[in-house]
């Protein structure tokens, strides 16, 4: 595709970020909800196979896919996004880096995923869902960062509950969310028969609580649970540690 061609893909209020992975890129619109850290954590916790399908649900900008494809370059990958502009947006984005053989993006509603695309149909769900309850400090519902943000249109539980109906058995589950919700979310995936199989607490410094929390679970799969060594995000203020840089792809090599 031409630089002109990728030009036309983008709105003049939108900007394109570089991802240091291959040469990729993602369209963004600053007054919607640009991705965070979260997500790019979750594309490196997350495991893909050759052959697997994978479903991201709430795709927002599309970068959980992205990234993850070019990690792994195997698989084919859905992102299912309900707000039609986020959904043009990411579609757009895979578009810009010719992507359309492994990505497609499609607009729908999380709680009815498993009647779209059909029961145990998915190898992978990754979700970075809503992490905060009711609508507190919510000004505008329909704005695009409190549905991000918030369980405005949908839950926790509409979550795990279509992702085990989406899931082949022993299929895999991927999800980074808030520690503080960490009971709910076991007690949740346990009675929707995901089992939780791994889990990372992310810290910002080393003498800090975690503030986010990478889970791995498996559809049908036996009780027993790996807790990983803590993700340290901050070595001192502004400077990442090594392990932070090298999963933004600073380090080594692979982010040209």
């Amino acid at each position: 595709m031409t630089k002109q061609q990728n030009n036309n893909l983008v709105n003049p209020w939108e900007r394109v970020d570089e991802l240091e992975r291959k040469g990729y890129r993602i369209i963004q619109d600053p007054e919607r909800f640009c991705f965070g850290m979260d997500a790019v954590l979750l594309a490196d916790f997350a495991k893909a196979k050759e052959g697997e399908e994978i479903l991201d649900l709430g795709t927002g900008t599309g970068i959980i896919p992205i990234l993850m494809y070019a990690r792994y370059e195997c698989g084919h990958y859905t992102g299912l996004e309900i707000q039609p502009e986020s959904a043009n947006m990411a579609s757009r984005s895979v578009q810009y880096n010719e992507l359309e053989e492994h990505i497609c993006i499609r607009q729908g509603d999380i709680k009815d995923a498993s009647q779209q695309f059909g029961a145990s149909s998915m190898d992978v769900i990754t979700t970075n869902p809503p992490y905060m309850i009711g609508m507190h400090g919510i000004r505008n519902p329909q704005e695009p960062k409190a549905v991000a943000r918030h369980e405005v249109l949908c839950n926790l539980e509409d979550i795990i509950r279509e992702s085990a109906r989406l899931l082949k058995p022993q299929g895999r589950f991927y999800m980074i969310h808030r520690p503080f919700r960490l009971a709910e979310i076991f007690s949740m995936m346990v009675q929707y028969h995901i089992e939780p199989k791994r889990m990372r607490l992310v810290y910002p410094y080393v003498d800090k609580e975690p503030n986010m929390v990478l889970i791995e679970g498996s559809r049908g799969g036996k009780s027993r649970i790996t807790v990983e060594k803590p993700l340290i995000v901050y070595d001192r203020p502004n400077v990442y540690t090594e392990e932070i840089l090298q999963i933004y792809g600073k380090k080594d090599g692979n982010g040209s």
